[in-house]
């Protein structure tokens, strides 16, 4: 597999080797060791997948504690990931990167990252494993357009829950 890293200490894109022939592919999605080489050393202990339409953003959500291995199994999303790390010299900047299935890139987040993802094609199927169970009195979340912010959606008029419409502003989290 091959890391790359982006601009903010920590957030990691995973490319697999992916083995193709006239039958289809065989990757292996995740082995403890190569990760571990890799800086991962994070103890994955849930696995999650939603199913989302095109245009739907979910996000900007965290909890502490929390690091995240992201898959895009069907489809195409916009993966993009904030520091909330008050302590951080990137404290409230953020990446993002295209994630599809394709290429069966991942996106690693770790602890102190809030979340989030736009579907760009017309269904996607993501998947991510989480370092710790979910607890919904840890989660968080941060007003998925918030202008202090700045990230760059593409897209205009998402498809968004009730709790997202109504998260708070980066300010009022971090007061």
């Amino acid at each position: 597999m091959k890391v790359s890293f982006l601009a903010i200490e920590g957030l990691k894109i995973i490319e697999p080797q992916i083995f193709s022939d006239a039958r289809g592919y065989f990757l292996e999605s995740y082995r403890l060791p190569r990760y571990q080489e890799a800086g991962i050393d994070d103890s994955f202990v849930q696995d999650n997948v939603s199913f989302s339409l095109k245009g739907t953003v979910r996000g900007l959500h965290f909890q502490t504690g929390q690091a995240k291995l992201v898959t895009a199994l069907s489809g195409t999303i916009w993966d993009v990931a904030v520091d909330v790390r008050v302590d951080s010299p990137t404290f409230g900047r953020w990446a993002a990167v295209e994630l599809d299935d394709t290429s069966r890139r991942q996106f690693y987040i770790p602890d102190g990252f809030a979340h989030g993802f736009c579907v760009l094609s017309e269904t996607a199927l993501v998947q991510y494993k989480v370092s710790a169970v979910y607890d919904p009195k840890q989660e968080r979340s941060i007003r998925w357009n918030d202008p202090s912010l700045n990230v760059t959606w593409p897209i205009h008029d998402p498809l968004l829950s009730p709790r997202d419409l109504q998260s708070p502003f980066f300010s009022e989290v971090f007061a």
